[in-house]
């Protein structure tokens, strides 16, 4: 009987979102400008290769405002600040560049309005991560944070009747439905937002990683520990049918034991991964003799979001032409390894 083959199934989209290229530009875009040191505010995105390279061109980061030098420039992360850091910033007159994703503003939005209109407001999404903490900072009396489907039992709130949810943008969806599953089963008039919170790049890495899943004896996530996107697509994976899952931030963690009588490997990554990380990978899996890389593509992402206003007027003010973010997945990037 002929050997089954080994291949590797691609998925599509994966890597980079439009947000992370943005914020990762911005910080490239500051330095380019200003010059070294440009602080940031905790890691710029949640991916570990990003953040050591940025940090050898001059980036500083830092855990809060109050670290940096006043009147020196600062990048708020992808991940969003609530309004105290803000003020904090301007307290100690730093030049501040907002990174935040547009699609992390468009949830605080939601939060300030109903906050506004005196909703309790149920924000699920992970405790300690940067994008809840901001979030919650927009309206710390009505929001309370709810952070997984065990967490509904203790729900309390003033009016049952007066009640939303949002969410943080990177989580899982089935976790996420299965949250308000078990709210509205105790609060039946509970409320949805005007518009999906979780981002679509998130959606899009987990619907693609669901559809190789089940073909696959092993799945590979390229993304950090701290990713909360990248940790979520190693659980949709399993869910999905993979026999084994597992989340590495280089080639250089993968084990090659992992392999033993796979015939078919899954790989993606988390949002803010580049595609340099995955190429790598690729190669390691080439070497072990699954050189057939067949992409199962889900979607196609075409969106871009322009610069942080105060980048675009340091640029216009220096007569540098204001270019959009790159898109799509980048085989090089401007990110060297070092």
């Amino acid at each position: 009987m002929a050997e089954q083959r080994k291949k590797v199934l691609l998925a599509a989209p994966r890597g980079y979102c439009a947000g992370v290229d943005r914020a990762v530009i911005a910080v490239e875009k500051a330095l380019e400008l200003h010059g070294a040191p440009v602080y940031v505010r905790k890691e710029i995105v949640h991916n570990k290769f990003v953040v050591e390279t940025l940090a050898a061109r001059g980036a500083i980061f830092v855990s809060d405002t109050d670290e940096v030098p006043e009147g020196a420039r600062i990048v708020f992360s992808a991940h969003g600040v609530s309004p105290a850091v803000v003020a904090a910033a301007a307290a100690r007159s730093l030049l501040t560049i907002d990174a935040t994703c547009p699609l992390v503003t468009k949830v605080h939005k939601e939060a300030t309005r109903f906050a506004a209109e005196d909703y309790d407001i149920l924000l699920i999404g992970h405790h300690g991560h940067e994008e809840v903490e901001g979030t919650h900072g927009e309206a710390p009396d009505h929001i309370q944070v709810v952070n997984s489907p065990d967490d509904v039992d203790q729900v309390t709130v003033r009016d049952p009747e007066k009640l939303i949810w949002i969410s943080q943008t990177t989580l899982s969806v089935d976790e996420t439905m299965e949250t308000v599953r078990r709210l509205r089963e105790r609060f039946p008039s509970l409320q949805d937002p005007p518009s999906d919170d979780i981002c679509y790049a998130t959606q899009n890495r987990q619907v693609a990683v669901k559809k190789l899943a089940p073909d696959c004896d092993v799945v590979i996530t390229v993304g950090s520990a701290n990713s909360s996107n990248s940790v979520r697509l190693v659980e949709v994976a399993l869910d999905a049918g993979a026999r084994a899952s597992y989340r590495v931030d280089t080639a250089g963690e993968v084990d090659p034991t992992w392999f033993d009588g796979a015939h078919t490997v899954g790989v993606t990554s988390g949002a803010s991964v580049p595609e340099i990380l995955v190429r790598d990978v690729l190669e390691l899996l080439a070497g072990l003799g699954f050189d057939d890389v067949e992409e199962v593509r889900t979607a196609t992402e075409d969106l871009m979001f322009s610069l942080p206003k105060e980048l675009r007027a340091d640029l216009k003010a220096a007569g540098t032409p204001v270019e959009s973010p790159r898109r799509g997945p980048r085989p090089e990037l401007t990110l060297d390894p070092i």
